[in-house]
C-alpha cells in the first residue's frame, strides 16, 4: 500500500520561509511526477510547482523566483522551499504524485495514476 506523508507548514511572518516535505512510502519503483498544490477557502485547488523524475520543473507564475521544488528519487521524497512568503501564500498545501510504479509480485509492477497526501496549513501573517 502506498501513501504520502507530509511534514512542514506552520506560521511564519511575511518575507519568511517555510519548507514542506513529502515522502512516498511503499514498494515503489519510481514516480513520474511529484508536485505541490494549494487551496484556500472558496477557490479551486491550484498547482504551485511540479517536478518530473528527470528534474524538469514547472512553477505557477505567482511563485516563480520565490519557491523551489526539488526531489530525491532514491528516497521518494519531494520538497518545496518557500521563501519571501506573502500573506497571499496562506493556504492548505497538498502533496501530489502521478505515475507511481508500484511492485506487483516479485518481478513486475503496476502504475497508480495519481495519489494525494494530506494537507498541511501554511499561514503567513504578521
Amino acid at each position: 500500500q502506498v501513501q504520502l506523508v507530509v511534514s512542514g507548514g506552520g506560521l511564519v511572518q511575511p518575507v519568511g520561509s517555510l519548507r514542506l516535505s513529502c515522502t512516498a512510502s511503499g514498494s515503489i519503483f519510481g514516480i513520474n511526477t511529484m508536485g505541490w498544490y494549494r487551496q484556500v477557502p472558496g477557490k479551486e485547488r491550484e498547482l504551485v510547482a511540479s517536478i518530473t523524475s528527470g528534474g524538469s520543473t514547472n512553477y505557477a507564475d505567482y511563485v516563480k523566483g520565490r519557491f523551489t521544488i526539488s526531489r530525491d528519487n532514491a528516497k521518494n521524497m519531494v520538497h518545496l522551499q518557500m521563501n519571501s512568503l506573502k500573506p497571499a501564500d496562506t493556504a492548505v498545501y497538498y502533496c501530489n504524485t502521478r505515475g507511481i510504479a508500484v511492485a506487483a509480485g516479485t518481478t513486475s509492477y503496476r502504475y497508480l495514476a495519481e495519489l494525494w497526501g494530506q494537507g498541511t496549513l501554511g499561514t503567513v501573517s504578521s
